[in-house]
Protein backbone atom coordinates (compact mmCIF):
# COMPACT_ATOMS: atom_id res chain seq x y z
CA UNK A 1 0.00 0.00 0.00
CA UNK A 2 0.96 3.58 -1.24
CA UNK A 3 2.21 6.12 1.28
CA UNK A 4 0.92 9.47 0.71
CA UNK A 5 1.55 12.82 2.47
CA UNK A 6 -1.57 15.44 2.10
CA UNK A 7 -1.51 16.30 6.08
CA UNK A 8 0.00 15.45 8.94
CA UNK A 9 -3.49 13.87 9.64
CA UNK A 10 -2.22 11.17 7.83
CA UNK A 11 0.52 9.75 10.24
CA UNK A 12 0.46 8.44 13.60
CA UNK A 13 2.35 10.12 16.59
CA UNK A 14 4.72 7.11 16.15
CA UNK A 15 5.43 7.84 12.75
CA UNK A 16 5.89 11.37 13.08
CA UNK A 17 8.32 10.31 15.91
CA UNK A 18 10.24 7.61 13.76
CA UNK A 19 10.45 10.27 10.91
CA UNK A 20 12.26 12.93 13.11
CA UNK A 21 14.47 10.44 14.51
CA UNK A 22 15.41 8.81 11.06
CA UNK A 23 16.18 12.21 9.75
CA UNK A 24 18.82 13.09 12.88
CA UNK A 25 20.72 10.07 11.83
CA UNK A 26 20.63 10.75 8.22
CA UNK A 27 22.03 14.29 9.04
CA UNK A 28 24.62 12.67 11.31
CA UNK A 29 25.35 10.21 8.63
CA UNK A 30 25.95 13.11 5.78
CA UNK A 31 27.93 14.85 7.52
CA UNK A 32 30.08 11.88 8.58
CA UNK A 33 30.22 10.90 5.04
CA UNK A 34 28.88 7.26 5.55
CA UNK A 35 25.04 8.24 3.96
CA UNK A 36 24.37 5.44 1.52
CA UNK A 37 22.78 6.04 -1.89
CA UNK A 38 19.69 4.51 -0.69
CA UNK A 39 17.46 5.66 -3.67
CA UNK A 40 19.68 4.76 -6.05
CA UNK A 41 17.66 5.07 -9.68
CA UNK A 42 14.94 6.71 -8.19
CA UNK A 43 13.05 9.59 -9.31
CA UNK A 44 10.68 12.46 -7.87
CA UNK A 45 8.46 14.49 -9.64
CA UNK A 46 8.10 17.86 -8.58
CA UNK A 47 4.89 19.86 -9.51
CA UNK A 48 5.29 23.64 -8.50
CA UNK A 49 2.65 26.06 -9.31
CA UNK A 50 4.34 28.38 -7.24
CA UNK A 51 7.79 29.67 -6.92
CA UNK A 52 9.78 28.21 -4.06
CA UNK A 53 13.73 28.36 -2.66
CA UNK A 54 13.42 25.86 0.31
CA UNK A 55 11.07 23.45 -0.95
CA UNK A 56 12.32 23.40 -4.28
CA UNK A 57 15.98 23.06 -3.33
CA UNK A 58 15.54 20.57 -0.10
CA UNK A 59 13.69 17.92 -1.89
CA UNK A 60 16.06 18.23 -5.25
CA UNK A 61 19.38 17.55 -2.62
CA UNK A 62 17.62 15.24 -0.74
CA UNK A 63 17.01 13.25 -3.88
CA UNK A 64 20.14 13.65 -5.01
CA UNK A 65 22.26 12.88 -1.75
CA UNK A 66 20.52 9.82 -1.68
CA UNK A 67 21.56 8.51 -5.00
CA UNK A 68 18.15 9.47 -6.64
CA UNK A 69 16.99 12.40 -9.33
CA UNK A 70 14.28 15.00 -9.72
CA UNK A 71 11.84 16.23 -12.57
CA UNK A 72 11.11 19.70 -12.51
CA UNK A 73 7.87 20.77 -13.99
CA UNK A 74 5.62 24.00 -13.75
CA UNK A 75 2.55 23.82 -14.48
CA UNK A 76 3.23 25.87 -17.54
CA UNK A 77 6.10 23.23 -18.39
CA UNK A 78 3.10 20.74 -18.83
CA UNK A 79 -0.02 19.79 -20.20
CA UNK A 80 -1.84 21.13 -17.13
CA UNK A 81 -1.58 24.46 -18.38
CA UNK A 82 -3.77 23.46 -21.36
CA UNK A 83 -6.17 21.49 -18.99
CA UNK A 84 -5.64 18.37 -18.91
CA UNK A 85 -7.06 16.15 -16.18
CA UNK A 86 -5.33 15.97 -12.97
CA UNK A 87 -6.06 12.32 -12.97
CA UNK A 88 -4.17 11.91 -16.40
CA UNK A 89 -1.52 13.52 -15.55
CA UNK A 90 -1.08 11.31 -11.87
CA UNK A 91 -1.56 8.09 -14.11
CA UNK A 92 1.19 8.84 -16.92
CA UNK A 93 3.61 10.33 -13.77
CA UNK A 94 3.25 7.13 -12.00
CA UNK A 95 4.54 5.38 -14.84
CA UNK A 96 7.90 7.62 -14.79
CA UNK A 97 8.54 7.93 -11.68
CA UNK A 98 8.67 6.67 -8.21
CA UNK A 99 7.05 9.62 -5.98
CA UNK A 100 5.58 13.13 -6.75
CA UNK A 101 6.05 16.40 -4.91
CA UNK A 102 2.89 19.15 -5.55
CA UNK A 103 3.24 22.50 -4.36
CA UNK A 104 0.10 24.72 -5.40
CA UNK A 105 -2.98 26.32 -4.13
CA UNK A 106 -6.00 24.33 -3.76
CA UNK A 107 -5.77 21.22 -1.24
CA UNK A 108 -7.97 19.32 -3.69
CA UNK A 109 -5.66 19.33 -6.22
CA UNK A 110 -3.30 17.41 -4.21
CA UNK A 111 -6.07 14.85 -3.44
CA UNK A 112 -7.02 14.65 -6.67
CA UNK A 113 -3.12 13.47 -7.94
CA UNK A 114 -3.19 11.14 -4.99
CA UNK A 115 -5.71 9.95 -5.67
CA UNK A 116 -5.29 8.41 -9.23
CA UNK A 117 -1.83 7.58 -9.05
CA UNK A 118 0.30 4.80 -7.69
CA UNK A 119 3.01 6.17 -6.29
CA UNK A 120 3.47 8.71 -3.39
CA UNK A 121 2.05 11.90 -3.51
CA UNK A 122 3.71 14.55 -0.98
CA UNK A 123 2.10 17.79 -0.23
CA UNK A 124 4.81 20.04 -0.23
CA UNK A 125 2.57 23.35 0.13
CA UNK A 126 -1.33 23.76 -0.39
CA UNK A 127 -3.29 27.03 0.88
CA UNK A 128 -4.60 24.96 3.45
CA UNK A 129 -1.62 22.84 4.81
CA UNK A 130 2.30 22.80 4.57
CA UNK A 131 3.08 19.80 6.48
CA UNK A 132 6.36 19.42 5.61
CA UNK A 133 7.48 22.78 7.15
CA UNK A 134 5.89 21.76 10.14
CA UNK A 135 7.30 18.18 10.50
CA UNK A 136 10.99 19.81 10.18
CA UNK A 137 10.65 22.08 12.48
CA UNK A 138 9.79 19.69 14.61
CA UNK A 139 13.03 18.14 14.21
CA UNK A 140 14.70 21.78 14.87
CA UNK A 141 12.97 21.91 18.31
CA UNK A 142 13.40 17.98 19.11
CA UNK A 143 17.63 18.92 18.10
CA UNK A 144 17.34 22.61 20.21
CA UNK A 145 15.06 21.40 23.56
CA UNK A 146 16.11 18.09 23.59
CA UNK A 147 12.23 16.62 23.77
CA UNK A 148 9.06 17.38 22.18
CA UNK A 149 7.73 16.17 25.56
CA UNK A 150 5.78 19.15 27.25
CA UNK A 151 6.16 21.17 24.12
CA UNK A 152 4.37 24.62 24.23
CA UNK A 153 4.59 26.48 20.69
CA UNK A 154 2.98 30.17 19.86
CA UNK A 155 1.93 31.13 17.01
CA UNK A 156 1.56 35.19 16.12
CA UNK A 157 0.05 36.04 12.97
CA UNK A 158 -2.40 34.69 10.55
CA UNK A 159 -4.36 31.34 11.00
CA UNK A 160 -2.82 30.45 7.46
CA UNK A 161 -1.72 26.91 6.13
CA UNK A 162 1.27 26.80 8.25
CA UNK A 163 -1.03 27.60 11.37
CA UNK A 164 -2.94 24.71 9.82
CA UNK A 165 -0.04 22.36 10.04
CA UNK A 166 0.85 23.13 13.90
CA UNK A 167 -3.12 22.38 14.82
CA UNK A 168 -2.56 18.85 12.85
CA UNK A 169 0.90 18.83 14.62
CA UNK A 170 -0.36 19.17 18.00
CA UNK A 171 -3.40 17.32 17.79
CA UNK A 172 -1.27 14.05 16.46
CA UNK A 173 1.56 14.97 19.37
CA UNK A 174 -0.36 16.08 21.96
CA UNK A 175 1.57 18.88 23.09
CA UNK A 176 0.31 22.67 23.95
CA UNK A 177 -0.33 25.29 20.74
CA UNK A 178 -1.19 28.88 21.76
CA UNK A 179 -2.39 30.80 18.79
CA UNK A 180 -3.14 34.46 18.40
CA UNK A 181 -4.81 35.76 15.70
CA UNK A 182 -6.17 39.17 14.92
CA UNK A 183 -10.54 38.94 14.61
CA UNK A 184 -11.23 37.40 10.88
CA UNK A 185 -7.84 36.27 10.39
CA UNK A 186 -8.39 32.84 13.05
CA UNK A 187 -7.36 29.19 11.21
CA UNK A 188 -10.02 27.26 9.94
CA UNK A 189 -12.72 26.11 11.87
CA UNK A 190 -12.52 22.49 10.12
CA UNK A 191 -9.05 22.62 11.26
CA UNK A 192 -9.85 23.31 14.86
CA UNK A 193 -12.88 20.66 15.03
CA UNK A 194 -10.51 18.26 13.82
CA UNK A 195 -8.41 18.62 16.21
CA UNK A 196 -11.04 18.67 19.23
CA UNK A 197 -12.37 15.62 17.92
CA UNK A 198 -9.45 13.55 17.09
CA UNK A 199 -6.42 15.18 19.09
CA UNK A 200 -4.80 15.01 22.49
CA UNK A 201 -3.13 18.14 22.46
CA UNK A 202 -4.29 21.78 23.57
CA UNK A 203 -5.03 24.21 21.16
CA UNK A 204 -5.71 27.61 22.68
CA UNK A 205 -7.24 30.64 20.35
CA UNK A 206 -6.75 34.41 21.90
CA UNK A 207 -6.53 37.81 20.36
CA UNK A 208 -3.32 38.53 22.52
CA UNK A 209 0.17 38.01 21.41
CA UNK A 210 1.68 38.66 25.28
CA UNK A 211 -0.76 36.15 26.62
CA UNK A 212 -0.06 33.14 23.97
CA UNK A 213 3.79 33.67 24.34
CA UNK A 214 3.89 33.53 28.30
CA UNK A 215 4.71 29.97 28.91
CA UNK A 216 6.18 29.20 25.32
CA UNK A 217 8.84 26.91 24.18
CA UNK A 218 8.71 28.05 20.80
CA UNK A 219 7.42 31.17 19.13
CA UNK A 220 6.48 31.20 15.41
CA UNK A 221 5.25 33.68 12.92
CA UNK A 222 4.73 33.84 9.03
CA UNK A 223 4.34 36.63 6.79
CA UNK A 224 0.90 38.53 7.06
CA UNK A 225 0.61 38.25 3.25
CA UNK A 226 0.60 34.99 1.67
CA UNK A 227 0.96 34.27 -1.71
CA UNK A 228 -2.21 34.75 -3.44
CA UNK A 229 -2.77 37.41 -1.23
CA UNK A 230 -1.05 40.51 -2.55
CA UNK A 231 -3.92 42.51 -3.24
CA UNK A 232 -4.24 42.27 0.63
CA UNK A 233 -0.70 43.11 1.93
CA UNK A 234 -1.56 46.92 2.53
CA UNK A 235 -4.69 46.04 4.28
CA UNK A 236 -3.13 43.14 6.57
CA UNK A 237 -0.34 45.42 7.54
CA UNK A 238 -2.59 47.44 9.22
CA UNK A 239 -4.71 44.44 10.97
CA UNK A 240 -1.70 42.87 11.90
CA UNK A 241 0.47 45.40 13.35
CA UNK A 242 0.21 44.34 16.70
CA UNK A 243 1.06 40.71 16.05
CA UNK A 244 4.91 41.16 15.30
CA UNK A 245 7.80 39.41 16.95
CA UNK A 246 9.66 42.04 18.61
CA UNK A 247 11.88 42.28 21.60
CA UNK A 248 8.37 43.48 23.61
CA UNK A 249 7.17 40.25 22.87
CA UNK A 250 10.61 38.47 23.59
CA UNK A 251 10.23 39.86 26.92
CA UNK A 252 6.99 38.36 27.15
CA UNK A 253 8.34 35.06 26.83
CA UNK A 254 10.64 32.45 29.16
CA UNK A 255 14.08 33.27 28.51
CA UNK A 256 14.72 30.15 27.34
CA UNK A 257 12.31 30.57 24.30
CA UNK A 258 13.58 30.10 20.83
CA UNK A 259 11.84 32.00 17.52
CA UNK A 260 11.21 30.12 14.02
CA UNK A 261 9.87 31.45 11.45
CA UNK A 262 9.24 29.12 8.45
CA UNK A 263 10.83 32.00 5.46
CA UNK A 264 10.90 34.37 3.51
CA UNK A 265 10.76 37.11 5.88
CA UNK A 266 9.87 40.64 6.23
CA UNK A 267 11.62 41.95 8.54
CA UNK A 268 9.83 45.16 10.03
CA UNK A 269 6.42 43.17 9.56
CA UNK A 270 5.96 40.27 11.09
CA UNK A 271 9.49 39.96 12.97
CA UNK A 272 12.12 42.64 13.52
CA UNK A 273 15.44 42.44 12.19
CA UNK A 274 16.95 41.90 16.04
CA UNK A 275 15.28 39.03 16.82
CA UNK A 276 15.34 37.53 13.43
CA UNK A 277 19.14 37.99 13.41
CA UNK A 278 19.03 37.23 17.68
CA UNK A 279 20.59 34.60 19.79
CA UNK A 280 17.54 32.84 20.55
CA UNK A 281 16.95 32.59 16.33
CA UNK A 282 17.14 29.30 15.19
CA UNK A 283 15.64 30.33 11.71
CA UNK A 284 18.27 29.05 9.62
CA UNK A 285 18.88 25.81 11.50
CA UNK A 286 15.27 25.51 10.62
CA UNK A 287 15.74 26.23 7.14
CA UNK A 288 18.40 23.51 7.03
CA UNK A 289 16.27 20.95 8.64
CA UNK A 290 13.96 21.10 5.76
CA UNK A 291 16.67 19.00 3.99
CA UNK A 292 17.45 16.27 6.60
CA UNK A 293 13.38 15.70 7.14
CA UNK A 294 12.89 15.84 3.28
CA UNK A 295 15.61 12.60 2.91
CA UNK A 296 13.90 10.81 5.96
CA UNK A 297 10.37 11.62 4.22
CA UNK A 298 11.43 10.44 0.73
CA UNK A 299 13.45 7.24 2.35
CA UNK A 300 10.19 6.59 4.03
CA UNK A 301 7.19 7.03 1.05
CA UNK A 302 9.58 6.01 -1.37
CA UNK A 303 10.96 2.52 0.22
CA UNK A 304 8.09 1.77 2.69
CA UNK A 305 10.97 1.48 5.36
CA UNK A 306 9.98 2.49 9.15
Amino acid sequence: MKRDLLTIRDLTADEIRRLIARAQVMKREWAEGSLQPILSRRVLGLIFSKPSTRTRVSFEAAMYRLGGDCVFLTEKDSQISRSEPLADTARVLSRYTDAIAVRTFAQSDVEELARFSSIPVINALTDQFHPCQVLSDLLTIQEKRGSLDGLHVAWVGDGNNVAHSWINAAARLGFTLSLACPPGYEPSSEVLEWAKEHGTGTIQLTRDPHKAVLEADVLYTDVWASMGQEDEAENRRKVFREYQINASLMNAAPASAMVLHCLPAHRGEEITADVLEGPRSAVFDQAENRLHFQMALLEWVITQKG
